[in-house]
């Protein structure tokens, strides 16, 4: 279930225009209408650009009044961050597995040097 949320997710969020709104209405929720006038496409295709993103769950859209207001669903984007997490997890303790080694192995040359009379 998480992965198909995930594959959803990433899949709204590999379009341009659509992170740009995420970045958007990240910073409070937004009008159509509002969308439209920060973008440079059509309404139809803002229209459509949240349609896949309310699919994804990325945002919630609601009508107050004629207008359609939209707002970013956090925990969607936390959904992502808690998976990537996981493999940020994963390369550090490699690179610090990778440091380790690469200490150990100034050590020894630094030592053999010594050793040598450099």
């Amino acid at each position: 279930m998480v992965v198909n949320r995930l594959d959803t997710t990433f899949a709204a969020l590999s379009d341009p225009t659509r992170r740009a709104m995420v970045e958007r209405l990240a910073r409070g929720p937004d009008s159509v209408h509002g969308l439209t006038e920060r973008f440079d496409v059509s309404q139809q295709m803002i229209s459509k650009h949240i349609a896949v993103l309310v699919r994804a769950r990325i945002v919630v859209k609601t009508k107050r009044g004629r207008e359609s207001v939209c707002s970013l669903r956090p925990e969607a984007i936390k959904t992502v961050s808690d998976w990537a997490s996981n493999y940020r997890r994963l390369w550090e303790e490699r690179l610090d597995r990778l440091d380790a080694v690469v200490t150990q192995l100034k050590n020894e040359e630094i030592r053999n040097g010594k050793q040598h009379g450099k």
